[in-house]
């Protein structure tokens, strides 16, 4: 080890510069997957791993191996989640939701009753994903059937479900953050109230505002019968099926681990397609691998419907490993804390050190395409320089959890980002700008470190 070269920010910016000049060029223009340019850019680090830092390809290939083992519970929850959308049309679960929604919701506070619904669920939870999969998906199909256009209705789902895991005890992250900042959990939530609250409150304006131009985009009734009918005469539609999604979610709040307790979904699922939609074993397991596949010729229908099954993850699932990939030869080439440190020299003041953290979080959810490594290195990077200022490790988690945790489903080829849009079957970037929760919790973190509103010192016990 002796003879390897460290590496230096000049070093680290060549992959980097490949990956955005690659990405922006394939996804911008060419109109094509990410997965090649980040693979590529993965091979372009590697190069430099070798050639200039002098790793052996042993070396590197072990580095890519641990971040993607770091990625493989996220990669079999995406794959059980695509299993439950599939087993959960299939028996009638996803199209009850959609048919009671219709009969309650109404445009102009469907996107507020959005962002409510999966907060409740995520904290319940602690899981985005579980509340994306499941009523996430749902909300979709009333959403679009009002008339509000998808990219709309995916920031609220978003911003709703990203509440909910940020703010739960039972959420990985919200329990990561301060272990790697060395804070309490709990303090760290209360601490997370401060910028949290306000950009939820800010959140929900915004979506009430968005709604009142909905108001009158109330589809007619004929429209409505259409749907209504559609969804009678292809599912047995029953409140008992409501028992579903209620089921899962208690089992996630009685902290049965996530694998397990979302396959209890798919199992769920499959029982009350056998029970109340007459499926057969084979349908069933068709469901679950390839999705619901039965065309009800009702255009709106057969989009919202046919969808879901594990084959539809693989996509994105590739896309992970291209991203964790690249994120590996990266961090085990030093080229990530390189980038981490030179950001750190910026760090003079506390304003300043709290643009460093969340800037250089949002980096590593881009480069590094995975939320925990972006809480996980700057975590390690500035636990010390926020110890030299004086201020409790908790600021350090609330900022981690501001940026890493909140920004990672906002970029693509991020596991999250990944997930969302696949899940809700959203166009890259379309829905970005509607993630309200997500873009405006980093501004306020910011304000909050040049003011020192809330930034508590380490001689201080009780909370401002």
């Amino acid at each position: 080890m002796n003879n390897k070269n460290k590496a230096t920010f000049l070093d680290a910016l060549v992959p980097i510069i490949f990956l955005i000049v690659s990405l922006t060029y394939a996804i911008m223009i060419l109109d094509v997957s990410p997965h090649i340019p980040l693979f590529t850019s993965a091979m372009v680090a590697t190069l430099i791993g070798i050639f200039r830092l002098k790793f052996k390809w042993s070396e590197i290939e072990e580095g890519i191996v641990e971040t993607i083992k770091m990625s493989m519970s996220a990669i079999i929850i995406l794959m059980i989640i695509g299993m439950v959308i599939g087993t959960w049309i299939l028996a009638g679960i996803v199209p009850t939701m959609i048919y009671y929604g219709l009969n309650i919701l109404s445009p102009h506070i469907f996107l507020i009753a959005t962002v409510l619904i999966c907060s409740i669920v995520s904290l319940a939870t602690g899981s985005s994903w579980t509340t994306v999969g499941t009523v996430g998906i749902a909300l979709i199909g009333v959403g679009t059937s009002l008339g509000i256009p998808i990219e709309i209705i995916g920031g609220a789902i978003i911003s709703g479900s990203y509440f909910g895991d940020k703010m739960s005890p039972l959420s990985d992250t919200t329990n990561l953050a301060p272990a790697m900042a060395g804070s309490n959990l709990f303090d760290h939530i209360r601490h997370m109230a401060y910028t949290t609250v306000p950009s939820y409150i800010i959140t929900l304006i915004l979506f009430g505002v968005i709604g009142f131009n909905y108001v009158g985009n109330d589809i007619n009734s004929e429209s409505l019968n259409v749907i209504l009918n559609g969804l009678i005469s292809n599912f047995n539609i029953s409140p008992i099926l409501l028992l579903a999604p209620a089921l899962v979610i208690l089992i996630v709040i009685k902290r049965i681990p996530a694998i397990p307790g979302l396959f209890s979904g798919v199992v769920i699922g499959g029982a009350f397609a056998f029970i109340f939609q007459g499926s057969d074993i084979g349908n069933i397991v068709n469901a679950a691998h390839s999705g619901y596949t039965t065309v009800t010729n009702i255009t709106i229908l057969d989009e919202l419907l046919i969808r879901g099954g594990l084959s539809s993850m693989m996509g994105t699932v590739s896309l992970i490993l291209c991203a964790m990939t690249f994120g590996g030869v990266m961090e085990k080439t030093g080229m990530l804390r390189a980038v981490a440190e030179k950001i750190l020299k910026f760090a003079t003041n506390t304003g300043n050190l709290v643009l460093s953290t969340i800037l250089t979080s949002i980096a590593m959810n881009m480069v590094a395409g995975d939320q925990y490594l972006a809480i996980v290195i700057p975590g390690r990077m500035f636990k010390d320089a926020y110890a030299d200022h004086n201020l409790d490790p908790k600021n350090l988690s609330r900022v981690l959890e501001d940026s890493a945790t909140l920004t990672s489903p906002l970029i693509p080829w991020n596991t999250c980002g990944a997930f969302m849009i696949t899940t809700l079957g959203l166009a890259p970037f379309t829905y970005i700008p509607y993630c309200f929760l997500n873009i405006l919790n980093p501004i306020i973190s910011i304000i909050y470190g040049y003011t020192g509103f809330s930034m508590k010192s380490l001689n201080i016990e009780t909370d401002m």
